[in-house]
């Protein structure tokens, strides 16, 4: 373990680089910082744990690391770990680990995977603080006030990224919205994202091709960056400038606006839901302020916000404003 005195005594290149090593942490090697700087980084993730013995972080530049049945690129397919989540690393033998993530338990290639400090460093940067819903129906409200605007209601369980603590009330990110809820009816926490399992990315019997061809399509860019405005499915983009992207490739033009793309396609119920239906999200006067994938097993996947970019959440994570369907198959 190591300690740091209240007087950093000076420490010499060679010492410098003995400490890091020791610590684990050669990726941090080459890296412009102080010594001091180095030890703290040590420190901090030698303390960092978030209910992991040994941790694991997804490792790849965009989209998601196959966690595959038996340690063979032969493999079934048991589950996906989008960029940087996280996971418990059971085992390491011949450039394979054994992982459990979430629900998921199976191997992915170490090529791909951070583990040790590395990995301990990484979940510092990128761990995320959440409003967990504990009740149905959680009021979100457009002020820190009961008598303010309900702009959507969340299921209980469901997550929003935490903003600020008021008195009283948690400020969250709903999509790409600001919003209030009670700090009576939630609780705040830090997470790290999972794997997705299989069953997140099975269809139901009886899609046509090309719709299973569109969501698996859609999915492939879990992970990748929001950007308002942005269209680009690698570079980054919004939740309507994500579906246009997605449908553009199925040859259907759509505009770069959720309220707009509302008013194209057959409005449906959402027990005719069937993947690449959409799902529009709006206020509680109806307003359309974002727009989802369906994927199947009540799931959607959407350009969310900055914090978590595009990600797969329960299509009931807020109340759905109106279903619309694009595929006439």
């Amino acid at each position: 373990m190591l300690c740091m005195a209240l007087t950093p005594l000076p420490v010499c290149a060679a010492e410098m680089d003995n400490i890091l090593q020791a610590a684990g942490v050669t990726s941090m090697l080459e890296t412009k910082l102080s010594t001091e700087e180095y030890i703290a980084f040590a420190q901090q993730a030698q303390g960092a744990a978030w209910g992991y013995t040994n941790i694991g972080i997804a490792n790849v530049e965009s989209g998601n690391l196959n966690v595959r049945e038996i340690p063979s690129t032969d493999g079934k397919m048991v589950g996906k770990m989008p960029k940087h989540s996280a996971c418990e690393v059971l085992e390491i033998a011949d450039g394979w680990a054994h992982i459990q993530s979430g629900e998921v338990e199976g191997y992915v290639s170490t090529d791909y995977l951070l583990t040790g400090p590395d990995a301990k460093l990484k979940a510092n940067e990128i761990v995320r603080t959440v409003v967990v819903v504990n009740g149905d129906g959680l009021n979100v409200r457009e002020a820190p006030d009961t008598e303010s605007a309900i702009l959507t209601q969340v299921a209980s369980g469901e997550e929003m990224d935490y903003l600020e603590t008021l008195d009283g009330w948690i400020k969250v990110a709903v999509d790409a919205d600001e919003a209030y809820v009670s700090a009576e009816y939630v609780t705040v926490e830090e997470k790290l994202d999972t794997a997705i399992t299989m069953t997140e990315l099975l269809y139901g019997q009886g899609v046509s091709d090309v719709r299973v061809d569109l969501v698996e399509y859609a999915k492939q860019f879990v992970g990748n960056r929001y950007v308002w405005g942005g269209t680009s499915l690698t570079k980054g983009a919004d939740c309507s400038g994500f579906v246009l992207s997605i449908f553009k490739k199925y040859g259907i033009s759509l505009p770069h606006h959720a309220a707009s793309q509302a008013g194209y396609g057959t409005k449906i119920s959402a027990g005719d839901l069937q993947p690449g239906d959409l799902v529009f999200y709006g206020n509680k006067r109806g307003s359309i302020n974002h727009v989802a994938i369906y994927i199947g097993g009540g799931q959607v996947v959407h350009a969310s916000n900055e914090r978590t970019g595009i990600k797969i959440s329960n299509y009931t994570y807020r109340t759905p404003v109106k279903y619309v369907r694009l595929l006439q198959d």
